[in-house]
């Protein structure tokens, strides 16, 4: 059973089409990072996946069920930028309250150890940092046990030490088969922790797969080796390929698809010290999420 089944979904505000047409499908226990530029429609669609926002056109499924279903039965939690903190209680007796809302909860000093937060127990919300409320959120978040956890920007105000430990956390928990998906402006959690990356503009997804997929759809790699005396027409007409080019006894091959000239180049022919290079997943961000990319058609 789908985690996430989104489908078709259009959801406007006046003039502004916020999401449109968007369909995403997450599997259980996949870690999908969800990104794209400000305004590209991230916050909007994981309020209509959370049930907060209701789809102008498009169906969401959590877990074969309306988002309200899957929510009432602690399959969902979610941890947003901010809000739902009362700043005068401790940072246990938030957790403590948040548990008497569920039928069956997670043990408080048990979440609290998970989020890293069980030192600061007895301190006032209001006396927390950034990124120790951020915490705070992901330890209520982890109460009812969910099956699928949603982030938004949930490392916002944390050192790298804490978000080296909160991410840690959050593959654990993937490898015990939760399903997480999370929005992040830190492009390097994305490329460190994602199993998948789904790239979106203007309301639509223009990219979905691994992060090297990503960077090969954005710009391509480049294939260099040194063979003497290159075939250049053959390596043209090799799959993704877009250029060749031959300097002296080194070939640098522009591809689509790296994996398919490598083979090629080490099974049929003499080339050696093969070197594969590509550009970051920040190049490939911007390549696929700019006003030039959408006014160039980038593709999906």
């Amino acid at each position: 059973m789908l985690a996430v089944d989104l489908r078709n979904l259009t959801k406007r505000f006046g003039p502004v089409t916020a999401v449109n047409d968007l369909s995403l499908q997450i599997e259980s226990g996949e870690v999908v990072a969800f990104l794209g530029p400000n305004g590209a429609g991230k916050t909007t669609t994981i309020d209509m996946l959370l049930g907060l926002a209701q789809p102008d056109a498009g169906t969401v499924c959590v877990y074969g069920t309306t988002p309200e279903d899957a929510i009432a039965r602690g399959d969902v939690s979610a941890v947003m930028q901010n809000g739902g903190l009362l700043k005068d209680f401790t940072v246990e007796e938030t957790v403590a309250y948040t548990a008497s809302l569920y039928s069956h909860a997670k043990p408080v000093g048990e979440v609290l150890d998970r989020a890293g937060i069980a030192a600061i127990a007895d301190r006032r919300v209001a006396k927390c940092s950034g990124g120790e409320q951020q915490r705070l959120r992901f330890a209520m978040a982890l109460l009812s046990d969910p099956r699928l956890l949603v982030l938004d920007e949930p490392t916002t105000g944390m050192d790298v030490e804490t978000r080296r430990a909160f991410w840690g956390a959050i593959r654990e928990d993937a490898e015990r088969g939760r399903t997480v998906m999370f929005a992040t402006h830190y492009l390097d959690e994305a490329d460190a922790y994602a199993d998948r990356i789904v790239l979106i503009r203007q309301g639509s997804v223009v990219a979905d797969g691994t992060t090297s997929e990503i960077k090969n759809l954005a710009s391509g790699r480049v294939v260099r080796a040194t063979l003497p005396d290159a075939d250049e027409r053959t390596l043209r007409a090799l799959g993704g390929v877009t250029n060749v080019e031959c300097r002296g006894d080194t070939v640098l091959v522009q591809c689509a698809d790296s994996d398919t000239v490598a083979r090629y180049l080490l099974t049929h022919t003499a080339a050696r010290d093969l070197e594969i290079s590509s550009n970051n997943l920040e190049a490939a961000f911007v390549a696929l999420t700019s006003d030039d990319a959408a006014e160039n058609g980038a593709s999906r």
